[in-house]
């Protein structure tokens, strides 16, 4: 991956502030648009400290799980320590996940995609395709460009070579290409998410979608 966080106590500081103490919220009205369920088993790419993935371990309760992936160990040892009980991690990339294929109902990602390496972000893309069930979803929260300013400024140490204009508007294409179609997107506070979800067996663009996939991993 990209630029790897490793200072997890430092990070949950800043994203308190950059959110302005408003963080909880945000992140469960994202849990919401992610359609989370009871039961459910989830992906959750790049997540550094382990904050969605411990807000959407509420939603998908006792009898679903949720599964962390990041670069990072720091962060990845942070997110033992704080996580409930149907939360693991493991130390992984998002463009080459060690996962079985279909063996997910929804995957997430948010606050990540910009630190992929932008030569490797449609690998990632398509890594999540293959690892999601047939009709599982696809949910992506990143930064919305910024007018600047203080707050950004100091996002900024944590974004590099983020290049975030260009994030929002690669993730669309990226989804799409990959064999998804997006079932929404909008803005919560300071990011853009994008909804999408695998078409399902015998569904038009399933047999494409996979071809996609196999090409791209190849590559």
């Amino acid at each position: 991956m990209g630029w790897v966080l490793s200072y997890p106590y430092t990070y949950e500081l800043v994203a308190e502030f950059w959110f302005r103490g408003r963080r909880a919220r945000v992140w469960d009205r994202l849990v919401g648009l992610s359609g989370a369920a009871a039961g459910e088993r989830v992906l959750d790419v790049g997540c550094g400290t382990g904050y969605f993935a411990r807000r959407i371990a509420g939603a998908v309760g006792s009898g679903g799980s949720v599964v962390g992936i990041d670069p990072s160990q720091s962060m990845l040892d942070y997110a033992r320590r704080h996580a409930p009980a149907n939360c693991t991690f493991v130390a992984a990339g998002a463009e080459d996940l060690p996962l079985p294929d279909q063996s997910f109902d929804l995957v997430v990602s948010s606050l990540s995609f910009h630190h992929f390496p932008v030569e490797r972000r449609a690998d990632a893309v398509l890594e999540m395709f293959r690892v999601l069930r047939p009709g599982g979803r696809l949910f992506v929260a990143d930064l919305r460009p910024s007018a600047g300013g203080a707050l950004h400024r100091i996002v900024s140490v944590f974004s590099a070579h983020a290049k975030e204009r260009e994030v929002i508007g690669q993730l669309g294409d990226l989804v799409t290409d990959a064999g998804f179609s997006i079932t929404s997107s909008g803005e919560v506070s300071r990011l853009h998410y994008i909804a999408a979800r695998r078409p399902d067996v015998g569904e038009s663009g399933d047999r494409s979608a996979w071809a996609h996939v196999a090409e791209g991993l190849d590559r």
